[in-house]
């Protein structure tokens, strides 16, 4: 059994160039995969040569993407993974949910990781 799990982070950028980098596969590639390819609603992510497979679920421009793996779709697991982010109106500072489940005893490694990815995507957008 997966658990759900969110993690936040603030952000310096602008909602436009966060919407490039999470919604198309050059934007990915620079911070969450080494590589991403889309066929159809299924989006290829490759990570130092592996390759992991998800569904897109849902997809709400200027607001979140939402995908399932197609491991944990073939074991019926109703989970999925989920990049959200949120403009405040006055400050106009974004916040980026991170929505994931994972099994309790992956779920330090898993939010380890989801760090390391959100340091990454720091890093492209010079935050």
């Amino acid at each position: 059994m997966k658990e759900k799990y969110e993690l936040e982070f603030l952000l310096k950028t602008s909602p436009r160039i966060l919407e490039k980098l999470i919604n198309t596969p050059d934007g990915l590639s620079e911070w969450f995969a080494d590589d991403v390819n889309i066929v159809d609603d299924i989006y290829s992510f490759e990570w130092d040569g592996n390759q992991e497979e998800a569904r897109l679920l849902q997809n709400k421009p200027n607001s979140r993407i939402r995908w399932r793996w197609i491991s944990d779709e073939e074991e019926n697991l109703d989970v999925y993974f989920e990049i959200a982010y949120i403009v405040d109106p006055m400050t106009s500072s974004v916040s980026l949910q991170i929505t994931d489940f994972a099994h309790s005893s992956d779920k330090e490694s898993s939010i380890m990781l989801w760090n390391q990815q959100v340091n990454d995507l720091k890093r492209v957008i010079g935050s």
